[in-house]
């Protein structure tokens, strides 16, 4: 697999700088959205229930990127695959999760809280993450491959790039939130639309315009995806098991655990002062973004199944 793998390394995917513009203006203007449909009450019922969303963030932030460090140090990974996983790893959940909640009957206040905050927790959880295991994977692959070409972990720009990306935006939608509480609540669910829909064109047309590499690396990279994306939702499941939370809860907090937020992880590696397109970083977080929706829909439509009543 690791010589299979290698090939990546130097790879480079087309993204350009307009593309790159477009994409996190896109996840910018879902930001803002997600924060407008913030209101007080979201605040009063966390503090009056908290276990499930302390479950829930600490199942996103702590769980699955200790989850993907095992896999990245078990299997025999190159440097930019297993930093891909990694950054897919330490970003918090995808606002698609909400739409999942939804479908699958689980508890969606939950899960519309979670995005919430996971987002604005990830401002400083996902670089801090990113930095911590990267790094320690890359001193543990240095020792394993002496002749590998060293690569950096700017924490710094990885900080300044999620604050223009996330926080910033969730601050403006809060603001608009409090100051026109009518106009967030009529127009939120219409700006996360839009923005979700030029966000997926925009990955549509990367992919498209990228489809003979990315299928050319497609299976070296789908296997990983797999067996990464399947552990999210099983350590989930399982986090939400040992603290007894409810069938809705549990369910809630496997699909936040397992869909991630794989267009921030694009936008961070397509950052040509971070890194630039790197091939297996790339490959990865591309693939993850196709597959989250997949198999975010398959758990969705299981949890379906067996919440119809008998």
């Amino acid at each position: 697999m690791y010589e299979k793998l290698l090939v990546l390394e130097t790879a480079k995917v087309d993204f350009n700088e307009q593309s790159l513009l477009i994409l996190n203006m896109a996840i910018g203007f879902i930001m803002v959205g997600v924060a407008m449909g913030l209101k007080l009450d979201n605040f009063y019922k966390l503090l009056n229930a908290p276990k499930p969303f302390i479950v829930g963030l600490v199942s996103q932030f702590v769980v699955l990127p200790l989850v993907t460090f095992i896999v990245v140090i078990v299997l025999p990974l190159p440097n930019s695959v297993a930093l891909g996983m990694i950054l897919v790893g330490a970003c918090p959940g995808g606002n698609v999760s909400n739409f999942m909640s939804a479908y699958s009957k689980s508890n969606v206040e939950l899960s519309v809280s979670l995005t919430m905050f996971a987002t604005i927790a990830a401002w400083i959880l996902t670089p801090l993450n990113f930095a911590f295991y990267g790094n320690w994977f890359l001193r543990i692959s240095e020792r394993r491959h002496h002749n590998l070409a060293p690569v950096e972990i700017d924490l710094f720009q990885m900080l300044q790039t999620i604050t223009y990306i996330l926080l910033i935006p969730m601050i403006i939608g809060m603001f608009i939130s409090y100051k026109f509480p009518k106009f967030s609540e009529n127009s939120a669910k219409t700006i996360r639309r839009i923005s979700m829909v030029v966000y997926v064109i925009i990955i549509a047309m990367a992919i498209i315009r990228n489809a003979q590499q990315i299928m050319a690396y497609l299976h070296l990279v789908f296997l990983l995806v797999l067996i990464h994306s399947t552990l999210a939702f099983i350590s989930g499941n399982y986090f939400a098991r040992i603290f007894k939370l409810n069938l809705r809860d549990r369910q809630t907090v496997t699909l936040e655990t397992g869909i991630q937020n794989a267009g921030l992880a694009i936008a961070l590696i397509f950052n040509p002062k971070l890194f630039g397109g790197a091939g297996g970083m790339a490959s990865v977080a591309a693939w993850w973004g196709v597959w989250t929706i997949l198999s975010g829909l398959l758990v969705a439509m299981y949890f379906n199944f067996k919440n119809r009543p008998k």
